[in-house]
């Protein structure tokens, strides 16, 4: 998570909104992203979807099997969707998002038992440091 929150103050810092993620296996990095939905001009340009698209280059394949990912706030319905379909095996999490988030907040795409593939969620890890970096970016931007 530490990485992930490095990588979400330099997304800040560049005009995005502080977002970040890593796809590792063990203490390796596979790959990361940060929210890029500015610079693109893509709703798509999520941490997630970055991150994934980034694995599935470096790996060859687009089956993410037995990696995890760590990302500083909670996956909306498109990045949640997309981690069942790439098949992580592990979210971590930073700070909930109650008004978008789907793998606790308001839904639970990841451990659906209707789904070809579930993931273990963990959330709530480095809270604190993930809600101060969205909080800090909003309030510069008002």
């Amino acid at each position: 998570m530490d990485r992930a929150i490095e990588l979400a103050r330099q997304a800040g810092d560049a005009g995005e909104v502080p977002i970040a993620a890593v796809i590792y296996d063990g203490n390796r990095c596979i790959a990361e992203g940060w929210n890029l939905r500015e610079t693109n001009h893509d709703a798509s340009a999520h941490a997630e979807i970055i991150a994934i698209r980034k694995a599935g280059e470096e790996l060859g394949q687009w089956r993410l099997n037995g990696l995890s990912m760590a990302v500083t706030l909670e996956p909306c319905p498109m990045c949640a969707g997309a981690l069942v379909n790439a098949r992580i095996q592990r979210l971590v999490y930073g700070a909930d998002d109650p008004k978008a988030g789907a793998c606790r907040s308001l839904y639970g795409i990841p451990t659906d038992e209707r789904l070809n593939h579930r993931l273990e969620v963990i959330g709530g890890v480095r809270t604190e440091a993930c809600v101060k970096l969205l909080q800090d970016f909003f309030a510069s931007r008002r």
